[in-house]
């Protein structure tokens, strides 16, 4: 099963690909990842990816592709994957076609996790992370037992910097703009699914799960 898994900033796509993960047995691969191995396998376009993120450069879609590709042809996504943060774009989305033509694979659905843009905001503001362990807390919907203070290991509690309300929505104004027309692309080819992002985690994984049969 090849998964394609949109959404916006805090929707929760990384909690749904770990439940993907177990539930079907297949890779998940995001741009950080590839980008990341890529860079540790010393591949020439891993060469090319580190200089332009040592350099504060975006990596050319050239590279991306280059990357996106390599990872694609290993094993492991014989039997599925769950790509998440590519493609960004529409050209991303079309070069993906091509490499997926290339190694006989084809895309399953391209699940869009949606969450109206007030409710990402309040997750954000909200969020607080434990210094010690990394464990998330949110201080509407998913409390500590003492405020500040970790349940898991008693560690102190923060705020991440990005976690402001000015920084989401100009995140969201940016992830809009590029993802419009990548929904679009893919209402066409019919691949696309729409999941309610708002939710309870169980209920999310039921709804994705529905729409892959």
């Amino acid at each position: 099963m090849h998964i394609l898994l949109m959404g916006p900033p805090g929707a929760g796509k990384g909690t749904q690909a770990e439940r993907l993960v177990k539930e079907f047995g297949i890779a998940h691969i995001s741009t950080g990842d590839m980008f990341r191995a890529a860079v540790k396998e010393g591949t020439e376009l891993g060469k090319k990816a580190q200089a332009c993120m040592q350099a504060g450069q975006l990596v050319p879609d050239d590279v991306t592709i280059g990357i996106v590709r390599e990872r694609l042809s290993k094993d492991d996504c014989k039997k599925g994957f769950i790509l998440d943060g590519f493609p960004r774009t529409v050209e991303q989305a079309e070069a993906l076609d091509n490499i997926l033509r290339e190694l006989h694979l084809s895309l399953k659905a391209a699940v869009n996790i949606d969450v109206p843009e007030e409710l990402l905001i309040e997750r954000a503001v909200g969020r607080r992370i434990c210094k010690k362990c990394g464990s998330t807390y949110n201080i509407k919907f998913k409390k500590p037992v003492h405020e500040g203070i970790c349940d898991v290991c008693g560690g102190e509690l923060y705020q991440r910097a990005d976690d402001s309300e000015a920084t989401m929505k100009n995140r969201l104004a940016v992830f809009h703009k590029q993802t419009e027309p990548l929904i679009a692309y893919y209402q066409n080819n019919g691949l696309y699914k729409k999941i309610d992002g708002t939710k309870s985690v169980d209920a999310v994984f039921d709804e994705i799960k529905a729409a892959l049969q």
